[in-house]
Formats: structure tokens, C-alpha cells, sequence
């Protein structure tokens, strides 16, 4: 389940000593004056340099191999008090050649490891300026660590790493804004999520001037028994150009929901064929269609579904689904054949859920054909974890907030629980081993159970609590010892089901990573695997392995496909996690812990033809 490393472990190089000043002070540094610039350290002596100017100071960064070149402000004593204000702004100038993006984080004396800091980015053009605000507690416009506003121990402005020359000056540098401040939300991160999915009809309140994108057609809102409709009218000659329903700011969250339902009627002069469909930054949904022309007067639901028709099979040819659920950006209408006489009336748009069919043999076999025999299932029935088959301890690759505990892998009621928690304790119980504020569970085969090619499946119920990322995923094992894990050589990581609760509980990441983490690194997938839970909130996600292929299945729909002579040939463990964070998660809630990643069962099989395969092949 790796991911590239996030804004707070990249900012960990710029770690500098802790130092102090009044409280009252606003400005912190008067940039202007002349010796200004002795108050800013470069954080690289070869890369970096620091002079004065008469509008402030220059930090010209030459190329190298610092990827966070940039300055360490410290104040003259111990510590500033900025208590009396809500955020630090610097004045920034790009006076580079190309595009910048500036970095500010405000740090607060303690542990490294916790990131006790708030951040903030800004990108200018050549010759841009701009003022660059961090707000205390705050990532950007997240939520971040909770900054102590009175103990600002230092604070680091810097860029990335660069092929060519860098330079920005910095024009000013002091607090302002009352305690207690939270930082606007850019436009384009508002997220709206409509009550009960309902977008049009009954109670709404859309306004057609801003919310309705036309494009030569004519559009009316109008409201009968406080419910609104809207019409669509077409001009003669006009062709099929949709119109878009837009939010009233910022984007749709959908995350509830696994498609929009449109009722309409026809209420023009000649038979229509109506279409629907969702759209968001990253990609569009398939069009939906009315199944057969619709006469004059007569009336049509058309459900326009997240998911698309086709299955991924590469990332770069747009296969599979492009929508993403969280950041809906328009719903749009239109209608077939061209012609004179074309309107309708859209009646109700709301979000849904459609119904939902499991097909037959899902739990109980492959998807495929074959001389299929059952390797490995556990129905989690016992009292006990079976010992001889999984293991609840090892190293904690993915979160620097948490510990395991075997106390947080809870067996009963026919699952097994993979529990978060508020819980400081020693990773794997062990005193001699580091100490964390967050307890969770880890379940895993390793030493115990390893497999190369067949099917293997999970049933699971995703847990709510927001900033969590429950996975269900493979690590080779080659046995012995060496690169005994590697997904290098024949190696690959195979993220069966890797979900972010900020997602919701439809939509989750199906992921492959191959050749090591490190500058050799590659890997593919898509991060909008649509999914319904059943009746009891459970998702099966599934793998077939064969060589050369490997077909991943959401409650037995093929979803993605991944065709390469480079996918693995060694065999590889079963894994559970839940670790906190995640590359696109919401934050963590204290308030909403514990919460449990159910399993209700795990199952491989083994193809007769696949087991007789030599090594390597």
C-alpha cells in the first residue's frame, strides 16, 4: 500500500532549532530594514543565499539536490507569542524564470515525529505576487495539527527542488487576523452534499442564471407546490449541446450515492430521446439514455450511473471509471434527435442508489472455469484467531500515528475486527518498541500462508469514522530470507481493496506498485472502483492471478484488468490493515473512535494448470 510520502514528512528536512521573542510583537521580521537578512538562515549554504533589498529580501536557490531548499526564521530569545492573532502571512515576489511554488510552515517546539506544525502553499507565475497566510492549526485549508499560537518556535519558507535557477523575495513577514481564525475555502474545495441527494425538485431552491449552464438553449426554473422544475427548450437546428446543473459553489459530494436519477416528461412537439450524465474535475461518467424515443407528453427515469460501462485495463487510454464521486461538477441533460419543436421538463434530479443483484456464485467459487480446489478460508467462527494461519505483529511501514496492538485484532460473532483507536501503547505490545497515541490492528499470513496465482477474496464492511484507511492487499514472500518481500524481481503489490473513508462507502482504490519504492518505483490502478454495500454493509472484493493477467472483481463485477508480462510470478501473503491518513482522507475525528474494518470471511483457490507452473513462470 505505498504511497509517496505527504506534505508533513517532506517538510521534516527543514527541522531547526527551537528560539524566542515580545509577545506583542506583530511583525516579525522588518524585511526592509538594512541587516535584514541576517535574521533569515539559508537551510543549505550550496544552494541557498540570502541578501538584502530595498523591497526586502532575496533568497536566490541555486539547483542541487536539496528538495526543499528555502530559509529558517528563529526568534532572538525562545519562542514568539502570536496568541493575539489567527494566522502569519509572508509577501512573496517570484522573481525566477519559471513557476513557483513557496511552502510556509510554523512550527511549535516538541517531537518531529508528530508534526507539530501548520503549512501552507503558494504558486506564482514569473514576476507574480502574492501574500502566502498559514492559519495556526491548520494545513492549508484543513485541518492540521493543533498549533499552540504562543509557542512559535520557528517558521521555514521554502521551494522544491528544481533544474534551473529559483528566486522569490520576501517583502513581509508578521501576524495578523483575530485568535481563533479558520482559513476561506477555496471555491474549487467547497463540497456541498444535497440532503437526501435531492438536487431538483421538492424544496430546492437552484437558481437558473448561475446554475444552469446553457448554450443557446432556452432554460426556465419554475416552482408548482413549492417543488421546482426546470425546462429545457432546444432551438431549431440546435444539436444535441447539453445543459449543465451546477452547484451553487464548489462541487457536488456525491459519496453517498452510486448515480443520479432523472425524471423528466417530453413536453414539446416532437419524440425526444433524453440522455443524462454525471461530470467531475476528473473525468465524466458514461452518457445514460432514455431507452426509446420519448412521445410528446409522455414521462422517463433515467439513472446515470458513477461506474462505467467499460472495464480499466490502463490507466492512459481512459478506460474504466473517470467520475469521481466526491467532486461532482455538473449533471448534464440532453436530448436526440436534432430538430424543431424539442423541450422537456425535468421534474426531479436526486442521487440514489440502484438496486442491487450479487451474482450467484460469489463466495462460493472463481468467477472463472476450472479445476478450481479451495487453499485457504477462514470464516472467523472460532473464539480464538487461528495462530497457525495468521499473525498480529511487525513493522508499521504506513503510520507514524499509530501502534499495532493484538488487542485491536478482536475475534467474535463470526468476524474479525481491525480496530482504531485512541489507545497510547507500544508498537506490538513490546515497552521496548516505540510509543503512539493510536492503537489499530494488523492481520497477515506472513510465515504462515503464501500463494502464487489463483483467486483470493475477502468479504468486508468498511468502517465510517472519518481519516481512516482500511485495506485488504498482497506482499509477496519468497520465503528465506534477502529480498524476501521485495516487489522488485518478480515481486508486485496488489491492493485488492484500499479505501479512504473520506470516500464514503461506495467507492474505493484498486492499486498495483512493482520494483521496490524507490526511484525505480512504478505502479497503476484506479481510485474510482465503485461498490454498493449488501443489506448488511458488506463489499466482497476479489483477485484472479494468472500469469501475465490479473482481473480484480467488486461483489463479482470485473472492474479492472491489468494485462503486462511484468505482473508477478512469486507468491504472495494476504494482508489486513488500518492505518490512519491516506493520500486524498478527510481528517481524523478523536470523537468518532473506535471504529472497527470488519472481516466476515477470507477465501483463496487454486487452478490445477496454475499450481503445476514451474518457479518463475
Amino acid at each position: 500500500m505505498f504511497r509517496l510520502l505527504g506534505p508533513a514528512c517532506l517538510l521534516l528536512a527543514l527541522a531547526g532549532p527551537l528560539l524566542a521573542v515580545d509577545p506583542t510583537v506583530r511583525t516579525l521580521v522588518e524585511v526592509t530594514a538594512p541587516g535584514a537578512e541576517s535574521h533569515l538562515r539559508s537551510n543549505d549554504s550550496k544552494q541557498v543565499a540570502v541578501a538584502h533589498a530595498a523591497d526586502g529580501v532575496v533568497v536566490s536557490i541555486a539547483p542541487g539536490p536539496n528538495q526543499y531548499p528555502g530559509v529558517v526564521i528563529t526568534p532572538p530569545t525562545k519562542v514568539w507569542d502570536l496568541s493575539l492573532t489567527g494566522h502569519l502571512e509572508v509577501g512573496l515576489v517570484n522573481t525566477g524564470p519559471a513557476r513557483l511554488r513557496v511552502v510556509m510552515r510554523v512550527d511549535n517546539p516538541g517531537d518531529w515525529r508528530k508534526a507539530p506544525w501548520s503549512t501552507a502553499a503558494l504558486d506564482l507565475e514569473p514576476g507574480g505576487s502574492d501574500v502566502l497566510r498559514v492559519y495556526y492549526g491548520y494545513d492549508g485549508a484543513k485541518p492540521g495539527y493543533a498549533l499552540d499560537p504562543a509557542q512559535v518556535s520557528q517558521v521555514l519558507i521554502f521551494s522544491g527542488a528544481s533544474a534551473q535557477p529559483q528566486s522569490f523575495h520576501i517583502t513581509s513577514l508578521a501576524s495578523a487576523g483575530p485568535p481563533g481564525e479558520v482559513p476561506p475555502i477555496p471555491a474549487d474545495q467547497v463540497r456541498i452534499v444535497p440532503a437526501h441527494g435531492l438536487i431538483l425538485g421538492s424544496g430546492t431552491t437552484l437558481d437558473a442564471a448561475t446554475q444552469c449552464a446553457a448554450d443557446g438553449q432556452v432554460v426556465t426554473l419554475a416552482s408548482v407546490a413549492g417543488a421546482q422544475t426546470l425546462r429545457i427548450a432546444w432551438a431549431a437546428g440546435q444539436g444535441d449541446q447539453p445543459v449543465r446543473l451546477t452547484p451553487v459553489r464548489g462541487r457536488w459530494n456525491l459519496r453517498e450515492w452510486l448515480e443520479v436519477r432523472v425524471h423528466l416528461r417530453n413536453d414539446g412537439q416532437t419524440s425526444v430521446q433524453p440522455r443524462v450524465r454525471v461530470r467531475s474535475d476528473s473525468g465524466v461518467g458514461d452518457w445514460a439514455q432514455a431507452p426509446a424515443p420519448l412521445a410528446p407528453g409522455a414521462a422517463v427515469d433515467i439513472r446515470a450511473p458513477f461506474a462505467a460501462a467499460s472495464v480499466w485495463t490502463d490507466e492512459k487510454n481512459g478506460s474504466g471509471n473517470q467520475f469521481t464521486n466526491n467532486a461532482a461538477s455538473a449533471i448534464e441533460i440532453g436530448a436526440v434527435p436534432a430538430g424543431e419543436g424539442r423541450s422537456v421538463v425535468i421534474e426531479q434530479v436526486v442521487a440514489d442508489l440502484p438496486p442491487q443483484v450479487l451474482p450467484e456464485w460469489l463466495g462460493k467459487r472463481p468467477p472463472v472455469g476450472g479445476d478450481w480446489t479451495r487453499t485457504f478460508g477462514d470464516e472467523f467462527d472460532g473464539a480464538t484467531l487461528d495462530a497457525s494461519r495468521w499473525s498480529v505483529t511487525g513493522p508499521n511501514y504506513w503510520d507514524k500515528l499509530g501502534h499495532f496492538s493484538k488487542d485491536n485484532v478482536i475475534i467474535g460473532g463470526g468476524v474479525v475486527r481491525i480496530r482504531d483507536e485512541k489507545k497510547r501503547g507500544h508498537h506490538d505490545d513490546d515497552p521496548a518498541k516505540p510509543e503512539t497515541d493510536y492503537a489499530e490492528g494488523y492481520l497477515h499470513t506472513f510465515d504462515r500462508w503464501a500463494q502464487r496465482y489463483g483467486y483470493f477474496e475477502a468479504r468486508m464492511k468498511l468502517p465510517t469514522a472519518p481519516g481512516l484507511w482500511p485495506a485488504f492487499w498482497m506482499m509477496p514472500d519468497r520465503g528465506g530470507t534477502g529480498d524476501r518481500q521485495s516487489t522488485a524481481h518478480g515481486g508486485m503489490e496488489f491492493d485488492i481493496l484500499e479505501h479512504l473513508t473520506g470516500w464514503g462507502p461506495n467507492r474505493y482504490n484498486i492499486a498495483m506498485h512493482w520494483d521496490g519504492y524507490g526511484k525505480e518505483h512504478k505502479s497503476t490502478g484506479n481510485g474510482n472502483i465503485y461498490a454498493q454495500p449488501d443489506h448488511q454493509g458488506f463489499i466482497v472484493a476479489g483477485l484472479l492471478w494468472e500469469p501475465g493477467r490479473l482481473v480484480y472483481y467488486a461483489n463479482g463485477v470485473e472492474v479492472l484488468r491489468f494485462e503486462n508480462a511484468r505482473v508477478a510470478s512469486v507468491p504472495a501473503i494476504l494482508m489486513f490493515t488500518m492505518p490512519t491518513g491516506g493520500w486524498d482522507n478527510t481528517p481524523l475525528d478523536d470523537r468518532t473512535l473506535p471504529a472497527d474494518f470488519i472481516i466476515d470471511w477470507v477465501r483463496a483457490w487454486q487452478r490445477t494448470d496454475l499450481a503445476a507452473l514451474p518457479p518463475g513462470k
